[in-house]
């Protein structure tokens, strides 16, 4: 299936007080069609609301003309207070690659979005990160420098003409920043301290430091402290522009090192706006390994990291409504992992070639390996068998992460064999249709023989943990364990007979042999491993 073209913004508006206003505010941002507001977050302190919305690149740009067109009507820049740094009622506007889009897409949507804003209400606008055309003005702090009160004098300077609209001060809106970025996340650290003493901290963390000799800890991080009012607390506010770079828990393990040093307690964190999955299980995964946890479920990951990141202090974290995977709209309703399993059974047996037996491969390699799993899980953590938890630690992800793997197959071979027969169906009326056709239908065929090899290849390497379980694993599971290296015995003789028959087609004589070689060993070690725990569990008598 091709994934939908799906690009998210994230307009910040200077308004975190007046309800009215916000709520207008998410309703301009509504009522474009192929929207979906996600997340609508303010800031009573901060005087400013954070939206999320996603859409496909030309809904986005629409989307945040509307809000703005509505901001325009409702905010007054001269009249605004607030906590957080500010440029203009419009604040930022970023548009970061969601899915099935690349940078490039959103620098167009920045660029795009801030040639209409200037055109059609007069304002100036500037663009920065990935959209900016200018080294000098290409970060957020670097432009928003002497914030809106410094409008008025820096405006006029040549090197400080707005990209789009009029090198004027318009005292109602300011100026707005509209720039093309990676996921940023938001994050603030509660801390029971002073303004200043929060400041202090974000100043030895941010990567521009106090100043060029004395630059911060951490890249691809901007912070600065502040006060809440409305909790009573202190904040280290920090922005992560990269967060494979400095994850979610390396800026909270920071902030609390610096705080216990000072002697103030961290009280949690808040995470403002949605976040990437990927981030909340990087943090679970650091402290899995730091306290030596045994969690596979993606659930209890994230369940681990609102709890060691004190997620919940300030405002119940609910996954469902902040991870942005969990928030998109589903494209998946007709992937064949999605249905119930009399739908699935009843698709396969539709009067079409596809899903066909590589999915079944897929489906029932997947349950084979997902019963290993189960008989670790079974013996894993009771008294009985107690004296094999670390060997169960080390075998049962094998099996959990390989029945990951194998579930993606199953839609991955119907995938696969679509696109083989639409080269089929290509024209062939002249020469150089023809030679268009045939590639397309080698493409289509390798494309067609690499699903069911990885199929082949995953279950090879599980073979030696289920030997280990068939060992020693709770006696009380043999069954399920017979029946689990059946069902990968099986898969893998499924993934061979869809490589032979694939290859039959493929004139690549050198990777065809090459292909034909693996795929039997593949095979001649299935059969061979699953008869062997087959027989050591046939033995086995407790």
């Amino acid at each position: 299936m091709t994934k939908q073209k799906i690009v998210e913004c994230v307009p910040n508006f200077s308004e975190g007080q007046n309800r009215e206003v916000i709520d207008k505010i998410s309703a301009a941002i509504s009522s474009v069609d192929g929207i979906s507001l996600l997340d609508v977050d303010p800031g009573p302190s901060t005087n400013r609301t954070v939206y999320t919305f996603v859409g496909s690149p030309d809904a986005v740009i629409e989307g945040a003309l509307n809000a703005a067109r509505t901001a325009f009507k409702l905010i007054d820049m001269a009249k605004h207070k607030g906590e957080h740094p500010r440029l203009g009622a419009l604040d930022v506007c970023p548009f970061i690659p969601v899915q099935g889009v690349e940078m490039e897409e959103c620098i167009y949507c920045a660029r795009k979005f801030a040639e209409k804003l200037a055109a059609e209400l007069k304002v100036p606008v500037y663009l920065y990160g990935y959209a900016a055309q200018h080294e000098y003005r290409k970060t957020v702090p670097q432009i928003r420098c002497g914030e809106y009160e410094g409008i008025l004098e820096k405006i006029v300077k040549p090197e400080w003409k707005p990209d789009y609209g009029p090198a004027e001060f318009v005292p109602q809106w300011g100026a707005t920043m509209a720039g093309a970025r990676k996921f940023l996340i938001a994050y603030n650290v509660n801390l029971l301290g002073t303004k200043e003493q929060a400041h202090r901290i974000a100043l030895n963390i941010r990567e521009q430091g106090r100043s060029k000799e004395e630059p911060g800890r951490l890249k691809n991080c901007q912070a600065i402290g502040w006060w809440l009012d409305e909790s009573n607390i202190a904040q280290v506010s920090i922005n992560l522009t990269d967060h494979e770079t400095t994850p979610i828990h390396t800026a909270f393990e920071e902030v609390s090192s610096d705080a216990r040093e000072l002697n103030i307690a961290v009280t949690g964190s808040q995470i403002v706006g949605l976040v990437p999955l990927r981030a909340l299980l990087q943090a679970a995964e650091y402290y899995i390994q730091k306290e030596n946890l045994f969690i596979l479920e993606e659930e209890q990951k994230i369940h681990l990291v609102i709890n060691r990141l004190g997620l919940n202090s300030l405002s119940q974290f609910i996954p469902k409504e902040r991870v942005i995977e969990y928030m998109l709209p589903d494209q998946q309703s007709g992937s064949l992992i999605n249905k119930t399993v009399k739908d699935f059974v009843c698709t396969v047996a539709a009067r079409t070639p596809a899903p066909g037996g590589g999915s079944i491969a897929g489906a029932v390699a997947a349950m084979g390996a997902a019963l290993g799993a189960m008989v670790g899980q079974m013996t894993y953590g009771k008294r009985q068998w107690e004296m094999y938890d670390v060997q169960m630690r080390r075998l049962i992800p094998i099996l959990h992460y390989t029945m990951k793997e194998l579930l993606t197959i199953i839609d991955r071979d119907t995938t696969a064999f679509n696109d083989y027969m639409a080269a089929l169906k290509l024209p062939r009326t002249t020469v150089e249709e023809e030679a268009v056709r045939d590639a397309a239908m080698e493409a289509g065929l390798k494309k067609a023989i690499a699903v069911p090899m990885n199929l082949a290849r995953a279950v090879s390497k599980v073979w030696e943990a289920t030997k280990e379980l068939a060992v020693v694993a709770n006696i009380g599971t043999k069954s399920d364990l017979q029946v689990g290296v059946k069902c990968l015995e099986t898969g893998v003789l499924g993934a061979y007979w869809n490589v032979t028959i694939n290859t039959e087609g493929i004139k690549d004589e050198k990777y065809k042999n090459e292909v034909l070689q693996e795929i039997e060993q593949h095979r001649y070690l299935a059969e061979k491993n699953c008869n062997e725990v087959l027989k050591l569990l046939q033995e086995r008598k407790a």
